[in-house]
């Protein structure tokens, strides 16, 4: 399927009302990830189209549970889900942080091509990372499990903010391990367009 009649049936499967022109950025975007993938090896998703529901939808589909003005995403990658969110969301300020600095070349490639004044790249480790101001919303798709992912963003996260870690089948496990402190305020199950897999976004804050 040509990956413009995928992304738009995808879009309005998911309910989603994107601002004008998104789409076609986020059609960029996936031109330049299969451009750049081919030798930064960013994703093991080789087929465009297996990207539109793998990547582009499935960070899509978070869109409805955003609630803040900045977001961290933590090992960003190729961008996701991070760049498909500042590209439907506009006045959402990103910001993608990755330790290996051939990905965040990507990612400051991007944000410059598809001209994302709402997005900020940082190269290093997220523990590391000391920003001006702390985070509304701290979210992840492949970075760590849900212990280490708390653990390691806590300084990051602002008072009443939230982390979103996006998974596949609910992590049981993961849950168990959470540290003190931390608990599970919603579970979310994601229907993705094209993704035949279960996929969950796991909502966690600060216990009170």
């Amino acid at each position: 399927m040509n990956p413009d009649p995928q992304l738009a049936a995808g879009i309005a499967a998911l309910d989603l009302a994107l601002p004008a022109g998104a789409e076609e950025k986020l059609l960029a975007y996936l031109v330049l990830l299969d451009k750049w993938n081919r030798v930064y090896n960013l994703t093991a998703v080789r087929d465009v189209e297996r990207m539109v529901s793998h990547h582009l939808l499935d960070s899509l589909a978070v869109l409805p549970y955003l609630q803040g003005e900045t977001l961290l995403d933590v090992g960003s990658g190729g961008g996701l889900p991070g760049i498909p969110l500042a590209i439907a969301r506009p006045a959402l300020q990103v910001t993608l942080i990755d330790s290996i600095a051939k990905k965040t070349a990507f990612l400051l490639q991007a944000k410059a091509e598809l001209g994302l004044a709402n997005v900020s790249v940082v190269t290093g480790r997220v523990e590391d990372h000391k920003p001006e101001a702390p985070f509304d919303l701290i979210t992840s798709r492949a970075f760590a499990d849900l212990r280490e992912f708390v653990t390691l963003t806590r300084h990051l996260l602002k008072p009443g903010g939230r982390w979103l870690a996006m998974k596949g089948l609910y992590p049981h496990e993961e849950v168990a391990l959470l540290p003190p402190g931390v608990k599970v305020s919603a579970d979310h199950a994601l229907v993705v367009p094209g993704l035949e897999a279960h996929r969950h976004l796991i909502v966690l804050e600060p216990a009170a």
